[in-house]
């Protein structure tokens, strides 16, 4: 996948909010998507050695089946604390080794963790969004900032999540009588449409495949399933070189 990397980052908690502030305004929460999609990505990181070491993973999949076709995973050092707002700027350097690293360009990012509900309406999606310029999806499993109502227990069922009176997401039930997800809008999209594809990613657990795979890879918790080989990927052994 290509995309320009950034010239640098921020080094203080300071630096970083001032660069979201400037960055917001760019975000686009309208539907530029292309006309068909056809592949879908899921993103997400972990750490090791006490938070030292970055861990991020991409998988790829083809939509809709659902089928593996490609993946990546990448660690380096990591560069940024844990400030509570700030993930993105802890975890993109490695996501974006690993995006780079990809045989095939996703036309759709899922990624783990906010976009829109955030509190200064940038979370990691956005972020990463504005990036690489691909349509992306916050997925998160617990809420960042926000209030909403009692969500109906119904797969499919789902009420807005609001910051006063602005919608910045919508609380999901992907799956019955499970806890719900917490979906925003990253870049490039709209919440109706993000909502659509994450129910279509999302056929039995309560997580999309595409995150819940690379929660896999990134956590090292167990075998991917065997890549679709026919759909032009890298080679398995190439895409597992850890950096």
């Amino acid at each position: 996948m290509d995309f320009v990397y950034p010239t640098a980052w921020p080094e203080t908690a300071a630096e970083a909010i001032a660069l979201q502030n400037e960055l917001r305004s760019q975000i686009s929460l309208q539907d530029e998507l292309p006309e068909s999609i056809e592949l879908v990505a899921g993103v997400d990181a972990g750490f090791e050695e006490g938070g030292n070491v970055t861990r991020a993973a991409v998988v790829v999949l083809e939509f809709p089946s659902l089928q593996l076709v490609d993946y990546a995973l990448k660690k380096r050092p990591t560069s940024f604390p844990y400030v509570p707002g700030l993930l993105s700027f802890r975890e993109i350097p490695t996501v974006l080794d690993a995006l780079s690293a990809l045989k095939l360009t996703p036309d759709l990012i899922l990624c783990d963790g906010q976009g829109l509900a955030h509190p200064r309406r940038f979370g990691i999606a956005c972020h990463l969004g504005l990036i690489v310029d691909c349509p992306t999806i916050g997925v998160a499993k617990s809420r960042l900032v926000g209030t909403h109502a009692d969500v109906p227990s119904d797969k499919g069922t789902w009420v807005p999540l609001l910051d006063k009176t602005e919608t910045i997401g919508a609380v999901l039930r992907s799956r019955t009588n499970t806890n719900p997800l917490y979906i925003s809008l990253g870049h490039r999209i709209s919440l109706s449409t993000a909502l659509e594809y994450v129910l279509r990613c999302t056929p039995k657990y309560r997580l999309p495949e595409t995150t819940r795979l690379a929660d896999r890879l990134a956590s090292d918790r167990g075998k991917l399933p065997p890549i679709n080989s026919g759909q032009g990927n890298a080679d398995e052994g190439e895409q597992m070189t850890l950096l």
